[in-house]
C-alpha cells in the first residue's frame, strides 16, 4: 500500500476523533454557561480585572501581579477536572505540568471543573490541543477532561467565617511514639465488654472510661462509675493538658469512638448537665473533617489532623453543635505538610484544595463529669436551664423573634432528621402520585429543582429532566449521593442557585417546619426566584383539616388499624401522616405560649405543634448489618408495587456512586449538572425540609443509636399545620406569581404556582 494512503486514512480516523471530541467540548461549555455562568472561548483571551473577574481576585495566588498589570494569564476551565468528580489536586497538577509552567490552579469544593493558568500563550494553547478529551485516571475510574479558555467567570466568593468562639486546635499535640502507645492500650477484640461498656454502633465503635455515656438519655449515671478507669497511657497526656492550661482539672470520663471509612456521627452537643465546661477530642489515626454548627446556620467544617488536640471551650462546647459527615473523601486545604491547617480555617473559600481520602481514626473525647447544674451563658441550649432535651418535659414556648425561630427550627427540625435520616429514608420510598403526575407533566430538558428533597424520592421519577435537588439534612443528602442523584446541602430560605434558571420547582412537606408567618413567606419567595418566567412550583403543607368532604385522610383511618409502631405508609397515605404511638400525653392546648405535643393519629386543636417520631425496633444494629431491615423495606414495596399503587422509578434500585466520587457532582458527559453542588450552603436558615411529617420525633443534642437492649429514643419534629385557603394567602402575597390551581391531597394542602412570563417589546 502507498504510504501516503495509509497517512491520509490515519489522518481522516484522527479527524472523526477530533470532531467527537470538539461536540462534546462544545457540549461542556454550553453546561457551564447554562449552569454556572462560566462563558467559554476557543482562543485565548486576556481578561480585564475589574467587572466579572473581580469577584474571583482572593481566590488567585498572584492576585497583585494581576491588580498592577491589568490582565491575566492564559486560563482555561477544566470541565470534569473539578473536586466534586473525584479528581484531586495532585492528580490534575502533575497532567496539566506536562503541558508547561503553571501559575495557578483553582479548584472549589465539590465543583465538577477547575481553572487553570499557564505563564504563557503557548503553554496554553499546548494543553487546549493535546489534553481535550484526555482519560485521567482517579482512583478506580476515569475522567474525560475538556478544556476551554476563559472569557467571563461570574461566580461569587463566598465570605470567610472564623472559628467558634473557644475552639482551639493544637496540631502535633502527641508524638508518633505516643500515638501508637495510646491505640495499643484499647482493646477492640471484645465484641461486647462490660468494663468498659463497648458497644458497634452503626456509624462507628465505642468504648467508654470512667462513667458510661448512654445513648437512651443523653447523659451519665453519675452513680455508676465504671470498673475501669481511664487508662494509664492517657496520664502524661492529660497531666500536658492541665499544665498547657487546655483544662483545668483532670478529667474523670473517656470515650473512645472509632471511625472507618465511610463513617461519621450526627450533629449534636455533649450534654450541659452531663459535663463540665471544657471538652477535649484528641485524634489519632486519619485526619478528618468535623463540621460546626451554630443555631443561626453559620457552618464553619474544620480539619482534623492526626495526633491533633482539638479544645472546647464556652460558645463552641455549649452552642455550636459538631459531627463529621459519613463520607470517604473530604475536601481539605492542599497546604505543605508543615503549615497551619487552619491558617483560613473555612475551606470553602480556600483555592488550593484537594481531595483527602479517609482511613480509620480514633478519637479520645476526654471529659468532666459535672455533679452542679449547668449555669452557662446559653439557657435556651442548655438542659439544666429548662432547654429541651431528650424528652420535652417542659414544651418549647413559640418564636417571638427572628433567633427564637432559628434555634427552635435547629432545635426540633435540623437536628432530629439528621439523627433519624436512616430510619426516615427507610419509610420514605413510594413517590406520592399526584406528584408524580406533575413531575411527569414536565417537558424534556427541564431542569427541575426539588428543595427539600429528603432521600431524593423524586428526582427519578421523570427521566428526562435535569433534576437537582437540596435538603438541610446532610445526612439525608448523603442517602441521595449513594443513591446517584444530583444532590446538594442547603437552607430552604437561601438556595445557592441562580435566579430564573429552573422550569419547576417542588416543596413537598417542607414550609410547615419553618416557626413564623415571615419565614413560611420567605420559602415560598425563594422558590419563585428560582423559576424562570412561566416556570410552575408545586407546593405540599400538612393540613389542619384532616376530615375534608365529609372523608377522613389516610392518617385518620389508620388510628385503630395500625400497631404502636413507626412504619411506611402506603402509597395513597398522606406524606404528612404520623406513626401512631402509645401512652403519649396529648397536651392540646397551647399554655402560656408553649407548643403542645400531639397523639399521633388525631385530629388537631391546635396549628403549632411537637409530632412524636419514634425510631423502629427494627432498626436495630443486628437487622442493620445483616441487612433484614433493607430486604424488609424492598419486600414491603415490591408488595405496594403489585397493587398498582405505584408511581414510575423504584429508588431502591437505584445505582451508587463510586468512591472515587465524593459529592454528588455533575459529569460534563451527561446533561445532568447541578448548580451550586456545595456541602457546606447549609449554612443559613431553614429547616432539614424532609418530605413528611410522617413519623415521631423530638430533638435530641446527641447521637441516637442504641443497643438492642436500650429503649426506643423519642424524637419530636416542629410543625406548623396549614388551615383551608391558608396557602393560598400565603403565596398570595408574594408578587409575580399566581395560583393556577389549589387542592386537597390526603391531608396535605397543595398549590401550583405559575411565575408571570415576561412581556416582550
Amino acid at each position: 500500500m502507498d504510504p501516503g494512503v495509509g497517512n491520509n486514512v490515519k489522518a481522516v480516523r484522527r479527524s472523526k476523533e477530533e470532531k467527537k471530541v470538539l461536540k462534546r467540548q462544545i457540549k461542556a461549555s454550553h453546561t457551564l454557561l447554562k449552569h454556572e455562568g462560566i462563558s467559554t472561548a476557543s482562543q485565548p483571551t486576556k481578561l480585564g480585572f475589574p467587572e466579572k473577574v473581580k469577584e474571583w481576585k482572593c481566590m488567585w495566588e498572584s492576585q497583585k501581579n494581576y491588580e498592577e498589570t491589568g490582565t491575566f494569564s492564559e486560563s482555561l476551565v477544566v470541565a470534569n477536572g473539578g473536586l466534586g468528580n473525584g479528581v484531586s489536586r495532585e492528580e490534575l497538577s502533575a497532567v496539566l505540568k506536562e503541558m508547561g509552567e503553571l501559575e495557578t490552579l483553582i479548584m472549589h469544593p465539590h465543583k465538577p471543573y477547575a481553572f487553570v493558568t499557564y505563564r504563557s500563550e503557548e503553554c496554553a494553547r499546548k494543553a487546549h490541543i493535546h489534553l481535550n478529551g484526555e482519560k485521567l485516571q482517579c482512583g478506580g475510574n476515569s475522567v474525560t477532561l475538556y478544556l476551554s479558555f476563559v472569557d467571563s467567570v461570574t461566580c461569587e466568593e463566598e465570605p470567610s467565617v472564623p472559628l467558634p468562639e473557644g475552639l482551639v486546635l493544637v496540631e502535633d499535640f502527641v508524638s508518633p511514639e505516643e500515638e501508637a502507645l495510646l491505640l495499643g492500650a484499647i482493646d477492640w477484640s471484645s465484641a461486647n465488654d462490660d468494663i468498659t461498656a463497648q458497644k458497634a454502633l452503626k456509624h462507628r465503635r465505642v468504648k467508654h472510661y470512667g462513667f458510661e455515656f448512654r445513648y437512651d438519655n443523653n447523659n451519665v449515671d453519675k452513680d455508676k462509675p465504671l470498673p475501669a478507669g481511664i487508662p494509664q497511657e492517657c496520664l502524661p497526656v492529660l497531666e500536658r493538658c492541665v499544665k498547657n492550661k487546655h483544662i483545668n482539672i483532670m478529667p474523670d470520663q473517656l470515650t473512645v469512638n472509632q471511625y472507618e471509612s465511610g463513617q461519621g456521627i450526627p450533629p449534636h452537643v455533649d450534654t450541659h448537665s452531663a459535663f463540665e465546661d471544657t471538652i477535649m477530642s484528641l485524634s489519632l489515626g486519619a485526619q478528618t473533617v468535623m463540621e460546626f454548627r451554630h443555631p443561626d446556620g453559620r457552618l464553619v467544617p474544620v480539619v482534623l489532623p492526626g495526633r491533633s488536640l482539638l479544645v472546647m471551650k464556652g460558645e463552641s462546647r455549649y452552642l455550636w453543635t459538631h459531627g463529621i459527615t459519613p463520607r470517604k473523601f473530604d475536601t481539605v486545604p492542599a497546604c505543605d505538610p508543615q503549615s497551619p491547617a487552619l491558617t483560613s480555617p473555612d475551606v470553602r473559600t480556600r483555592s488550593n484544595l484537594t481531595l483527602s481520602k479517609r482511613g480509620t481514626r480514633t478519637s479520645f473525647t476526654f471529659r468532666k463529669i459535672r455533679h452542679e447544674p449547668c449555669r452557662c451563658a446559653f439557657p435556651f441550649a442548655c438542659d439544666s436551664q429548662g432547654a429541651p432535651s431528650t424528652s420535652p418535659l417542659s414544651p418549647p414556648s413559640l418564636p417571638r423573634c427572628h433567633d427564637d425561630a432559628a434555634q427552635l427550627e435547629e432545635e426540633y427540625v435540623h437536628r432530629v432528621y439528621d439523627a433519624i435520616a436512616s430510619h426516615f429514608s427507610s419509610t420514605r420510598h413510594s413517590p406520592w402520585p399526584r406528584v408524580c403526575h406533575f413531575l411527569s407533566s414536565l417537558p424534556p430538558g427541564s431542569v427541575l429543582a426539588d428543595v427539600g428533597c429528603g432521600n431524593g424520592k423524586y428526582l427519578g421519577v421523570n427521566t428526562e429532566v435535569i433534576a437537582i435537588g437540596c435538603d438541610r439534612s446532610s445526612a439525608l443528602i448523603q442517602i441521595c449521593a449513594e443513591r446517584g442523584f444530583q444532590a446538594f446541602v442547603s437552607d430552604a430560605l437561601s438556595v445557592p442557585l441562580r435566579s430564573a434558571t429552573c422550569d419547576a420547582c417542588i416543596s413537598i412537606a417542607v414550609i410547615h417546619h419553618f416557626s413564623t408567618q415571615e419565614r413560611r413567606l420567605a420559602a415560598v419567595r425563594e422558590l419563585v426566584r428560582l423559576l424562570k418566567p412561566g416556570g410552575r412550583a408545586l407546593i405540599y403543607v400538612w393540613a389542619f383539616e384532616q376530615e375534608y368532604n365529609k372523608q377522613r385522610s389516610k392518617y385518620l383511618k389508620e388510628q385503630n388499624k395500625e400497631p404502636p409502631e413507626n412504619h411506611s405508609p402506603t402509597n395513597n397515605a398522606s406524606e404528612d401522616s404520623h406513626k401512631p404511638v402509645d401512652n403519649i400525653q396529648d397536651v392540646s392546648k397551647v399554655t402560656d405560649g408553649k407548643l403542645s405535643v400531639h397523639t399521633n393519629r388525631t385530629s388537631f386543636n391546635t396549628q403549632d405543634l411537637l409530632v412524636p417520631w419514634h425510631l423502629k425496633e427494627g432498626k436495630r444494629r443486628g437487622e442493620e448489618e445483616s441487612g433484614e431491615g433493607v430486604k424488609k423495606e424492598k419486600r414491603k414495596e415490591r408488595s405496594k408495587k403489585s397493587s398498582g399503587n405505584s408511581c414510575s422509578a423504584d429508588r431502591s434500585s437505584s445505582s451508587t456512586r463510586s468512591d472515587c466520587n465524593p459529592d454528588p457532582c455533575p459529569s460534563f458527559d451527561s446533561d445532568m449538572t447541578s448548580g451550586s453542588v456545595q456541602e457546606t450552603s447549609d449554612a443559613t436558615h431553614s429547616p432539614d425540609s424532609k418530605p413528611s411529617p410522617n413519623n415521631d420525633s423530638t430533638h435530641t443534642t446527641t447521637s441516637a443509636s442504641k443497643s438492642e437492649s436500650s429503649p426506643v429514643p423519642v424524637f419530636h419534629r416542629y410543625y406548623h399545620v396549614f388551615q383551608q385557603g391558608e396557602l393560598e394567602l400565603l403565596c398570595g402575597q408574594v408578587s409575580g406569581v399566581k395560583v393556577q390551581s389549589s387542592y386537597h391531597d390526603q391531608g396535605n394542602w397543595c398549590v401550583i404556582l405559575e411565575k408571570d412570563s415576561v412581556e416582550m417589546n
